[in-house]
């Protein structure tokens, strides 16, 4: 059993419905698509990545204990993906919805030197070129705030097995200013944001 760590992401609407009921909505799915109870982080409003690129996003990390390879864990976000009305024209495009298989334990795949490399592609080429195969943890998890914030709720102590360095180091890391602008949905919560 390995626990995995999904982020999920959209900023378009649904059916006439906001991303946010879309992500509840994709979470839910999930869990019943694994057949895995799933432990959701609060649902985050952040501006879109690369910025100006559309509306902003609602953002989310989810983790769940799954025991399977990662490869068929993919395949099932795919699948939710789809339902949700996935389609994959251009990187870093508005979405109606996104899951990203962001890490599993302490598992790389392929192995740490292509994790490495693909960690260290500029963001320049980054924007144009993607892996062929399933890179984990996630390339770009360090350099993204509207993820690293999500996971700290859930599992701050999870450690990357490459760099060694754990979610609350990795989100240290980003601009302060970065950080601020992710803002949990319930206003009641909006001061909690980690930082």
């Amino acid at each position: 059993m390995s626990r995995a760590f999904i982020a999920f992401g959209a900023n378009l609407p649904r059916d006439g419905h906001a991303p946010e009921v879309a992500v509840a909505d994709a979470i839910a799915a999930l869990g019943k698509v694994t057949g895995c109870p799933v432990t959701p982080s609060r649902l985050y409003r952040t501006p879109a990545f690369p910025p100006g690129s559309g509306p902003d996003f609602v953002n989310a990390v989810v983790a769940l204990d799954w025991r399977d390879t990662p490869e068929a864990l993919l395949s099932l976000l795919h699948k939710v993906e789809a339902a949700f009305g996935r389609t994959r024209t251009a990187r870093w495009e508005a979405r109606l919805m996104d899951l990203d298989l962001i890490a599993l334990d302490d598992r790389v795949c392929p192995d740490a030197a292509t994790q490495a490399r693909w960690a260290a592609l500029s963001p320049e080429r980054a924007a144009v070129e993607a892996p062929g195969e399933l890179i984990l943890p996630h390339p770009r998890l360090a350099e993204r705030s509207f993820v690293l914030v999500p996971l700290a709720e859930i599992a701050p102590d999870w450690r990357h097995p490459v760099t060694g360095h754990d979610v609350l180091q990795m989100l240290g890391d980003r601009p302060a200013e970065e950080r601020a602008e992710i803002r949990p949905i319930d206003a009641d919560d909006e001061s909690e944001t980690p930082s």
